[in-house]
């Protein structure tokens, strides 16, 4: 491959990977809370099809995006409502959502399959658009491009930087904990579960208006929800580690189409599905790479250690296990 081609390639890795990357930084988000949604999948779905049907009915992708996130924070507050307040399993609940919100997508999406609406253009930032190899390859998306990239910066600053982050992480690890500092812990779940909803939202609006505009069936968004949850655990619940998981599951995607053309004689199909087993085998090695004898081969291994720290992190103590006041 020449220089140019390998710099479109990236280019299309940096683009491709948003819609993953909101949606995984939205459910770090919610399960440092240790609140876990398992809607992600068809959330994203359902948002990517009303931010195109209210963009196309306006005219205005903004309102499609906006109403892309309220959905998102609608779900995650379904989710929320069942678990907190009625006392059902949040993993229940959230599959049985991911599954009607699938459908649900598909059924209301049908009349605006396969039409032409707004989506958000290509906007260089002046200047560093144009510094050789970086410029194309980072500066030269549309807005939501850039808007994952500095949320990657900002979600860990606001969990290992302030005293919000602190107390995100202290609801994750130990709701009676929060509750006897003077938190309370249910306000703080649902504050988070929410913000991580309005995330996944507009994971769903960078698809339909972005990465692919338009809706159809199959909308090339499915399965990017599982990605993400798998990814929160690939990244050690570290926004910036799983911010990398994100852009190496895009990179394995654009690989595949490069892949198509190169090897024609192999079905497209097996391209487009390789993504997922490769990930899958990741999520092993990674998961291999933390156990504690694997750890103590690694510490006679400087570049191993370095590797496996990168990747080392443990999910918060309370996740999944909602916080009942009347259970302390």
């Amino acid at each position: 491959m020449s220089g140019l081609e390998w710099i479109l390639l990236l280019s299309g890795v940096v683009s491709g990977a948003t819609p993953i990357l909101l949606a995984t930084l939205g459910e770090t988000l919610t399960e440092k809370a240790g609140f876990v949604n398992l809607s992600l999948d068809g959330t994203v779905l359902l948002s990517a099809m009303v931010a195109f049907m209210v963009a196309f009915e306006t005219q205005n992708a903004i309102l499609g995006f906006l109403a892309a996130c309220l959905v998102g924070a609608l779900v995650a507050a379904v989710v929320v409502l069942f678990s907190l307040w009625l006392g059902q399993s949040q993993v229940a609940v959230g599959f049985v959502l991911t599954l009607t919100t699938r459908d649900l997508a598909y059924f209301l999406g049908n009349p605006y399959t396969r039409l032409h609406g707004p989506q958000f253009s290509t906007f260089p930032i002046p200047f560093l658009s144009d510094i050789p190899v970086l410029g194309p390859i980072f500066f030269h998306h549309n807005w939501m491009v850039y808007a994952g990239l500095a949320l990657i910066g900002f979600c860990w600053a606001y969990i290992y930087r302030t005293p919000m982050g602190l107390r995100l992480r202290a609801v994750g690890e130990s709701p009676k904990a929060s509750f006897a500092r003077g938190d309370n812990p249910a306000k703080l779940q649902w504050v988070y579960a929410l913000a991580g909803g309005v995330l996944v939202g507009a994971a769903g609006a960078a698809f339909s208006l972005c990465v692919k505009p338009g809706w159809g069936r199959p909308q090339g968004a499915e399965g990017t929800g599982w990605i993400a949850l798998a990814l929160v655990i690939f990244g050690g619940w570290h926004p910036v580690r799983a911010a990398a998981g994100a852009y190496l599951f895009s990179l394995l995607q654009v690989l595949g189409i490069y892949f198509q053309g190169w090897i024609p004689s192999v079905p497209a199909q097996v391209f487009q599905v390789a993504p997922f087993p490769l990930m899958i085998l990741t999520l092993l090695i990674i998961a291999y790479a933390r156990k504690t004898a694997t750890q103590e081969a690694a510490r006679r291994r400087l570049w191993m250690k370095s590797f496996l720290d990168f990747f080392s992190g443990t999910a918060p103590s309370a996740l999944g296990k909602p916080y009942r006041l009347e259970s302390f």
